[in-house]
């Protein structure tokens, strides 16, 4: 049995059924059109917008231009070639949103659970277009820029609040702390948390970029973002975000030693990759403890309840297991305002209410219960399986290319280590970036999936304008 969906035949699929015959039913439009030819070039801005103003602009103004995306993706796939390239990773993500919408029609709360599916879609529909665009590498290379950019712009402001200071606009720490006046920077984003969530997947495709990005100018600017994402982000005094921060480096420094391990002296395959894990180790730890208020934020995750903020995420936890046996398959719908319609009557302190599960986890099984958490785990272990294939293979040829897929790898490492006690995931800054690094997988393509050219098929088999 085929459980990580390698063997998957969706072209068969496509030949047979009258759904699939739609898709490619405008090529000979989009072959004759001025526009048609420039789809792609349209898609790949439409991304780049995405990335560039979703830290700017309110939330409506970013799903609006998420819905554009769509419609270009839709467009394409119709006007597209009819041999197009679906995996395993597209069907799940499909399965998962089949699951969303039957959760969304038997939920207590549909009409709330609506606007969760509605904002769902408009995420699922932007991971389509940037998978379709990055399938060609120098588009994979240009968006990637545009987000290590726009982060770097970001993390440039958090640094500045850190210097002059900046008010908070919202109690982020236990008043009764010594840590109650210090800074905790939140950049364009207004929220720490959230700063932490959204400059996370900057510092593994930072480094990334230093390898990939050719002549000493563009590495130095790459090794100027790394330094000053990195700094952004522990200065948010986000303790998820800074337990993302060390799962992404030790999976990056782990993953950069198996991709050197064959060119390696046997002396350096020996004692090279754990001495250089536990340097960064080392480095992360040393960093917390020699500097007070970081030793002081670190120490309260061992707290429990003698921390506030941890006493109120036991108490939402608490409640939301509850939330969770009272619908355990289908759960009550996607989205955050279904969870705030729901979720007051089974709290535990009734003077503070929660914008989510405070875990992305716990919130999947209470949108979608046990089986759509279970079709999540299962997209995971396929997207694992596919970056497994593609990375022997690019390590094979030394290709550039694997350094992006290295970055999202341990991107995505790190994003799921601080969604298990955070729960950021629904604010678009942070969504999109989630299902880009999706996408970034998803985009390299196995050999033995019986493409032309496999992972190492560089030019879009369209044409780009």
């Amino acid at each position: 049995m085929d459980v990580l969906l390698r063997r998957l035949d969706l072209e068969g699929w496509r030949s047979h059924s009258r759904v699939g015959r739609l898709l490619g039913l405008l090529q000979g439009w989009r072959e004759r059109s001025w526009l048609g030819r420039w789809l792609p070039s349209f898609g790949g801005l439409l991304v780049g917008l995405v990335l560039v103003l979703a830290p700017l602009m309110p939330s409506g103004m970013t799903g609006m231009l998420l819905a554009a995306g769509g419609g270009c993706w839709l467009l394409w796939t119709l006007a597209g070639e009819r041999e197009g390239r679906w995996s395993g990773v597209h069907l799940l993500v499909l399965l998962y949103w089949g699951i969303a919408l039957l959760a969304t029609v038997l939920s207590p709360v549909p009409r709330a659970a609506m606007v969760g599916l509605g904002k769902l879609t408009l995420y699922l529909l932007f991971f389509a277009l940037a998978e379709r665009v990055m399938r060609n590498q120098r588009w994979r290379s240009w968006v990637v820029t545009v987000y290590l950019l726009m982060a770097l712009m970001v993390s440039v402001e958090g640094v500045r609040q850190w210097i002059f200071g900046a008010e908070p606009l919202a109690t982020w720490t236990d008043p009764e702390s010594a840590l109650a006046n210090v800074t905790r920077v939140y950049s364009f984003l207004g929220n720490p948390n959230l700063l932490a969530g959204y400059l996370l997947p900057s510092v593994p495709l930072s480094a990334a970029a230093i390898a990939v990005w050719q002549g000493w100018l563009p590495k130095l600017l790459a090794a100027v973002m790394l330094g000053m994402n990195t700094a952004s982000l522990i200065l948010t005094f986000s303790r998820g975000g800074w337990l993302g921060l060390v799962a992404a480096t030790i999976a990056g420094v782990v993953l950069l030693g198996i991709w050197f391990w064959p060119r390696l002296p046997l002396k350096w395959r020996r004692w090279g990759v754990p001495t250089m894990g536990g340097l960064a180790i080392a480095l992360c730890i040393g960093t917390i403890v020699s500097v007070p208020p970081l030793r002081e934020r670190a120490a309260s995750i061992f707290v429990a309840r003698g921390d506030s903020s941890n006493n109120f995420r036991i108490n939402v936890w608490m409640a939301v297991q509850q939330m969770i046996w009272a619908r355990p398959w289908l759960g009550i719908g996607p989205g955050n305002v279904a969870f705030n319609q729901i979720y007051p009557l089974y709290q535990v302190n009734v003077r503070f209410t929660a914008l989510g599960a405070y875990s992305i986890f716990l919130e999947i099984l209470v949108e979608v219960g046990f089986i759509g958490f279970g079709v999540f785990l299962w997209l995971l272990a396929v997207l694992g399986d596919r970056a497994r294939r593609c990375f022997k293979e690019l390590q094979a040829t030394a290709s550039p290319q694997g350094f992006w897929l290295m970055g999202a790898i341990a991107a995505m490492i790190g994003m799921l280590t601080h969604g298990l006690v955070d729960t950021i995931w629904f604010r678009p800054e942070v969504a999109t970036l989630w299902w880009l690094m999706v996408a970034i997988v998803a985009s390299f393509t196995p050999l033995e999936s019986g493409t032309a050219n496999g992972t190492f098929n560089n030019r879009d088999p369209e044409p780009s304008r």
